[in-house]
C-alpha cells in the first residue's frame, strides 16, 4: 500500500469524491424509478428502499460511553440500513478484549456481514479471521487503516490518521505555532498515536503529549488546566476530539493561557466555537460517511458482489480542513448531527 503522505492527500478528494457519487448515483437511481426499479439497474432498489432479502449487519466500534462522535457515525450507518433493508446491530466497548467478545457474539448470531473499527488490532486479529472463515464479509471503518490489509478485511473506510497528523502539524506552522500540546483521550489507541505522532514529525516546533482519562471529563479539563498553568510556552491546544476541544476552551480560560486551540473531529458544539473563534479549525474525517460506506458496501458486496479499492486501497474520508473560510457551508449540516 502507497503511504507516501504527498501522493495520498492529493488523492483524497477524488477518492472521496468517487464514494460520494456512487452512493448518489444509487440514490438517484431509486428516486426517479417511480416506485419501480430502475430499468437496467438490477440493483433492487426501489422507491428509495431496497427490494433484496432482508439482511443483517453487526457494527461494533471501540466507542467509550458518552463519547458524542459514535452518534453521527450511527447516524450514518442507520440511514444506510434504512435505504438497504438491513437490520443494524450495533454494539460498542473501548476495553480491546471485550470488543473482540462483541465480535464473536456476531458471529454466533450468523449475521450476514461485519463492520468493525480496529483500535486495538491485536486484540481483534484472531475473531476477525474467525468471521472470515465462518464466510460472514468484515469491512473495517474509522480505525485500523494501517491493519485492515493484513486483517483481510474486505474494505477499510476512514482517514489515514498519520496524514491527517502530518498536514495538522503544517497547518500549525502555518499559524505560526511554536509549541504545541497534543491531548491524547486514551493511551494506546493506535488512531490517537497516530494522530499526535503525525503533528510531531511535520511541526517544527515543540509537540508535547498529555494523555487524559477521555471517560472522566472533568478530569480531562482539570488536567488540561494543570498543564497550561505550569507551562506558559504553550501557544496552540490539539485535541483529537470535538467533545474533548469544548473542554479545552474552559480550561485555555481557567488557566490564564494565551493558547489558541484547534482540534481533530467535528461536531455541532465544535462548528459554533469555530464561528466564535475559540477554535482556529478542525479536521473533519466525516464520520456519517464512515458510518454509511460501512454499512452499504456490505450490502453491494451481498446483493452485487462489488467492494471498494478491490481489496488493495482504502476508500478515504477524510482529512478536510473546516475554519471560518467555510464553517457557514458545514453549519447546516451539523445542525441535524450529520457532520
Amino acid at each position: 500500500m502507497d503511504r507516501s503522505s504527498h501522493t495520498r492527500s492529493r488523492r483524497i478528494v477524488p477518492v472521496v469524491a468517487a464514494a460520494a457519487a456512487a452512493v448518489l448515483l444509487v440514490a438517484g437511481c431509486s428516486s426517479s424509478s417511480g416506485g419501480k426499479r430502475a430499468e437496467g439497474s438490477g440493483n433492487g432498489v426501489s422507491a428509495g428502499k431496497a427490494s433484496t432479502p432482508r439482511m443483517t449487519v453487526a457494527m461494533i466500534t471501540h466507542a467509550a460511553p458518552g463519547d458524542t462522535f459514535w452518534d453521527t457515525i450511527r447516524k450514518g450507518a442507520q440511514a444506510a440500513a434504512a435505504k438497504d433493508n438491513v437490520k443494524l446491530v450495533y454494539s460498542s466497548d473501548p476495553n480491546g478484549p471485550n470488543q473482540s467478545n462483541l465480535v464473536q457474539n456476531a458471529i454466533d448470531q450468523k449475521v450476514d456481514g461485519i463492520a468493525v473499527t480496529l483500535a486495538k488490532p491485536d486484540a481483534m486479529k484472531t475473531v476477525v479471521a474467525r468471521a472470515e472463515k465462518a464466510g460472514i464479509p468484515v469491512v473495517g471503518f474509522n480505525t485500523g487503516v494501517q491493519d485492515w490489509k493484513k486483517q483481510g478485511l474486505l474494505e477499510y473506510f476512514g482517514q489515514d490518521e498519520g496524514i491527517a497528523g502530518e498536514a495538522f502539524g503544517r497547518r500549525l506552522d502555518q499559524a505560526g505555532a511554536k509549541h504545541t500540546v497534543c491531548v491524547v483521550m486514551e493511551q494506546g489507541q493506535v488512531a490517537l498515536e497516530a494522530r499526535c505522532a503525525g503533528v510531531k514529525r511535520t511541526f517544527s516546533g515543540k509537540t508535547d503529549i498529555l494523555y487524559v482519562n477521555g471517560t472522566d471529563m472533568p478530569s480531562v479539563k482539570s488536567t488540561i488546566t494543570a498543564k497550561l498553568k505550569t507551562d506558559s510556552s504553550i501557544d496552540y491546544v490539539t485535541t483529537l476530539g470535538a467533545p474533548f476541544a469544548m473542554t479545552a476552551i474552559q480550561s485555555i480560560a481557567e488557566s490564564g493561557s494565551k493558547a489558541r486551540l484547534a482540534t481533530f473531529d467535528l461536531n455541532k458544539d465544535a462548528v459554533g466555537a469555530i464561528k466564535a473563534g475559540k477554535i482556529q479549525w478542525a479536521i473533519d474525517q466525516q464520520p456519517y460517511l464512515q458510518g454509511y460506506l460501512s454499512v452499504d458496501s456490505l450490502w453491494l458486496y451481498k446483493t452485487n458482489g462489488n467492494y471498494s479499492g478491490g481489496g488493495e486501497a482504502p476508500v478515504l474520508t477524510g482529512p478536510a480542513f473546516v475554519d471560518k473560510s467555510n464553517v457557514d457551508k458545514i453549519a447546516q449540516f451539523a445542525a441535524r448531527g450529520t457532520r
